[in-house]
């Protein structure tokens, strides 16, 4: 069965759709599980009975699931939509513990462990959602720039010399030769202007 993204989960209700994601958290009541599922668009809310939810025993979050199931309109689900009647697939299974919590709030991390832990913090919707609006201003920059005929360009990220006086120099080892992180694409911007006039 094709993969449905999370937001996407709420255009197929009354179909058996699958969702491949981040295992966030298992909240257990009774009888009835609620497990919800995050990937790179949003998260989805699995209700699992306590046979459909045997593959998660013991499977830590953060492990990489697969759900496959029926979805129903539920306007108190968050985004208005659950999985029910469940098969659950343990793709790959964390291998310890998440370091931060991504079903609790931001606000209740210190700074320090969200930047000693950034590949798991950026995670929270509130983090990737910068993300997301810096690559919106990008996209719009580069509509603008497209429209009046600007050509972009990718400069060279190492040189041979230090290029900017009085500033920071990083040397990196180039295959036993020294090397420095460029700091600026000014020189080649100002060359490639005589190519194609607007860089």
């Amino acid at each position: 069965m094709e993969r449905v993204l999370t937001e996407q989960v709420a255009a197929h209700t009354g179909q058996h759709v699958r969702v491949v994601g981040w295992l966030q958290s298992v909240r257990k009541l009774g009888a009835i599980s609620f497990v919800v599922v995050r990937d790179g668009t949003g998260t989805v809310q699995v209700v699992a009975d306590e046979a459909s939810l045997a593959p998660l025993a013991g499977v830590p979050a953060e492990s990489v699931v697969a759900v496959a199931g029926h979805a129903h309109a539920a306007p108190q689900a968050p985004g208005g939509v659950e999985l029910r009647d469940v098969a659950i697939e343990v793709i790959e299974p964390a291998t310890a513990p998440p370091p931060v919590l991504l079903n609790k709030k931001l606000a209740n991390v210190p700074l320090p462990t969200l930047l000693d832990h950034a590949v798991i913090a950026n995670r929270f919707p509130q983090r990737r959602s910068v993300f997301r609006l810096g690559a919106a201003a990008m996209r719009g920059f580069r509509a603008a720039l497209d429209a009046e005929r600007f050509v972009e360009i990718q400069t060279p990220k190492l040189v041979e010399t230090a290029t900017e006086g009085g500033a920071n120099v990083f040397t990196v080892d180039y295959f036993g030769r020294p090397a420095y992180l460029a700091q600026s694409p000014q020189l080649y911007k100002q060359v490639m202007v005589g190519v194609f006039e607007r860089v």
